[in-house]
C-alpha cells in the first residue's frame, strides 16, 4: 500500500490548513479539560462532589474511545474535510449545551457529544497532517498543530479559573462558543478537498494490533496518558488542599503551566526527527518525577511552580513524541493507527478521571497523586530503550 505520507510529498504544504486544525485542536483541550479548572464550582452549581463532577472529564472520554473507533468506518468513503467539519459542529452544540445546562445529566450530554467530537477529530488529524505537508514537514506541522494544545493549556486554564471567579463557569463555556463558530468557518475556507483514499474497516485495526511492536507503543502510550490524568484531572483540589491556593494564585500557577508548554512546542519542532525511540520514555519520567516533588514539596508554592513549569513543558512535547511514532511505524495505514492512538489515550483519561476521583473521594488528594507516579514507573518500565516498539526497516 502506498502511504499516505508519501502522496503528500508531491503536493505544497497547506499550512493555512494546518494552522486551521491547531485552533481546533486549542478548542478541543479547552473545551475537555476546562473542568478541571472549574471544578468546585461547577460541583457547588450541580449540587456533586469534585470527585464526581471530575466524570465530565470521563463521560468524554468513554465517547470519544467509541467515536475514534468508529469514525472511519462510519464516515467510509465520506470526504474527511466535511467529517472534520461535522465535528468542530458537535464541538459547537456541545459547548452551548454544557453552558446552559440545567442539570447534571444535561452537562453530562454535552460532554457526551464532546467526546465524538474528540475522537473523531483526533482519530483523522495526523493522518489528515501526512496529507497536508510533505513527509519531512511531519514532526513540524505535528507540533504546529499541538502549538494549539500550548495555547489551550496557556491561556484556557488560568482564564478559566480567573473569569469563572469573576463571573461563573456557565459564562467561561458561552465564551468559548463565538471562538469555535469562527474555526468552524475557517476549517470550510482552508482545508483542502481531502477524499477517502478507500473505505476503512476493522481489518485493517486488527492487522496493526498484530503487530508485536505497535501493540507494546499502544500500552506505553496508555500507561503514560493515564499517569498523567489521573494527575491533572484532579490538580486545582490539590493545589487548594495542599498548596493552600486562592482562586488568583491557582491562575497563576496554571499559567505557569501553560506558558511552559510553549517551551515544550518548540523543543517538539527542533528536536524530535529521525529516531523517536529514546524520547518515548520521557513523558512517564519526567511528569512522573514531577508529581513525585509535588507530593514531596506540594506545600511550597515556590516549588509547585516549578513542577507545574517541567510537567507543563513535557506535557505538549508528549502528544507530538507519541504521534510522530505512529507516522513513522504506522505510516501504511495512518487513519487506523490514529483511530487505535485516540481511543487508547481517551481511555487512559477515562481510566484517569475514574480512579483519580475514586481514590479522592475514598482516600486523599495524595492518593490520587501516588496513582498516577505508579502508571508512571511501569510505563518507564515497559518503554525501556524504547526500540523494541519500532517497525523493522
Amino acid at each position: 500500500m502506498v502511504s499516505v505520507a508519501k502522496n503528500a510529498g508531491s503536493k505544497p504544504a497547506a499550512w493555512g490548513a494546518v494552522l486551521s486544525m491547531a485552533l481546533c485542536v486549542a478548542m478541543l483541550i479547552a473545551s475537555e479539560f476546562m473542568p478541571v479548572s472549574l471544578l468546585t464550582p461547577m460541583a457547588k452549581g450541580l449540587g456533586a462532589t469534585e470527585g464526581q463532577t471530575g466524570q465530565a472529564i470521563s463521560i468524554s472520554g468513554l465517547f470519544a474511545v467509541a467515536a475514534s473507533l468508529l469514525v472511519t468506518t462510519v464516515a467510509g468513503t465520506w470526504n474527511r474535510k466535511w467529517v472534520l467539519v461535522t465535528m468542530t459542529a458537535f464541538l459547537l452544540l456541545s459547548l452551548v449545551l454544557v453552558a446552559a445546562a440545567p442539570n447534571f445529566a444535561v452537562l453530562m450530554t454535552g460532554r457526551a457529544l464532546l467526546g465524538i467530537c474528540i475522537g473523531g477529530f483526533w482519530a483523522l488529524a495526523t493522518a489528515v497532517i501526512m496529507r497536508l505537508v510533505p513527509q519531512s514537514d511531519v514532526p513540524r506541522a505535528l507540533a504546529v498543530m499541538y502549538g494549539g494544545q500550548a495555547i489551550a493549556a496557556a491561556f484556557a486554564a488560568p482564564a478559566g479559573s480567573y473569569l469563572g471567579g469573576l463571573f461563573g463557569w456557565r459564562e467561561v463555556f458561552w465564551a468559548l462558543t463565538p471562538i469555535v463558530a469562527v474555526n468552524l468557518i475557517w476549517h470550510v475556507v482552508a482545508l483542502p478537498p481531502l477524499p477517502a483514499h478507500q473505505k476503512q474497516d476493522f481489518r485493517a485495526m486488527f492487522g496493526l494490533l498484530k503487530r508485536p511492536y505497535f501493540l507494546r507503543g499502544l500500552a506505553a502510550c496508555m500507561l503514560s496518558w493515564g499517569s498523567a490524568f489521573t494527575m491533572f484531572t484532579y490538580l486545582r483540589p490539590f493545589l487548594e488542599q495542599v498548596t493552600g491556593v486562592d482562586v488568583t494564585m491557582l491562575s497563576v500557577l496554571l499559567l505557569l503551566l501553560g506558558c511552559a508548554g510553549f517551551v515544550g512546542t518548540w523543543a517538539a519542532g527542533r528536536f524530535i526527527k529521525g529516531n523517536v525511540a529514546p524520547f518515548l520514555k520521557l513523558p512517564a519520567l519526567v511528569m512522573g518525577g514531577a508529581t513525585v516533588g509535588l507530593l514531596v514539596l506540594g506545600f511550597s508554592v515556590a516549588a509547585t511552580g516549578l513542577f507545574m513549569a517541567i510537567w507543563g513543558a513535557m506535557n505538549t512535547m508528549f502528544s507530538v513524541i507519541w504521534m510522530t511514532w505512529m507516522s513513522q511505524n504506522a505510516d501504511d495505514a495512518p487513519e487506523a493507527a490514529g483511530s487505535l492512538m485516540v481511543a487508547v489515550i481517551q481511555a487512559s483519561i477515562l481510566l484517569g478521571a475514574v480512579v483519580g476521583g475514586l481514590l479522592l473521594d475514598g482516600i486523599s488528594i495524595q492518593a490520587t497523586f501516588i496513582g498516577s507516579v505508579v502508571l508512571a514507573v511501569v510505563a518507564f518500565m515497559l518503554i525501556g530503550n524504547g526500540q523494541h516498539m519500532l517497525k523493522s526497516a
